[in-house]
């Protein structure tokens, strides 16, 4: 089975994530702009029975877009957001796609958010979810 390894910046947060996502996507709501400093995010759905966590983390949670709680766990150290819970969603995590520092990781193949994507990002082909 196919194991994935994320870390936060200093390596003190890490997750190991068997098996493959069940979902990969990329999200332009201005939520995960300001968490990113990025244009937007792209995460990666687990089972959370195939995520094993080790380190110390932080948490806070807010409303998303849509009105649901989601808790976002960083590190305490470096301030690395590794993954978060969507509440509606239970049984799974979102890994943040770049803590994998894995350039050969499965692409998006949703988007959702797209009326606040910036207008100047080429995005590939993927499945736009019409939400906000």
């Amino acid at each position: 089975m196919t194991k994935n390894l994320a870390s936060c910046a200093c390596g003190q947060l890490t997750l190991s994530c068997e098996g493959s996502p069940v979902r990969i996507s990329m999200c332009h709501c201005l939520e995960c702009q300001k968490r990113t400093g990025s244009v937007f995010g792209v995460q990666a759905r687990f089972s959370k029975d195939h995520v094993l966590i080790a380190g110390n983390s932080h948490n806070f949670k807010r409303k998303g877009d849509s009105g649901g709680e989601i808790t976002f766990h960083f590190c305490p150290t470096c301030g690395s957001t590794v993954y978060w819970q969507v509440h509606a969603i239970q049984d799974f995590l979102s890994v943040a796609v770049g803590a994998f520092t894995n350039p050969q990781f499965p692409s998006p193949m949703f988007s959702v958010y797209e009326s606040r994507r910036h207008p100047w990002t080429h995005m590939p082909h993927l499945n736009v979810e019409k939400l906000g």
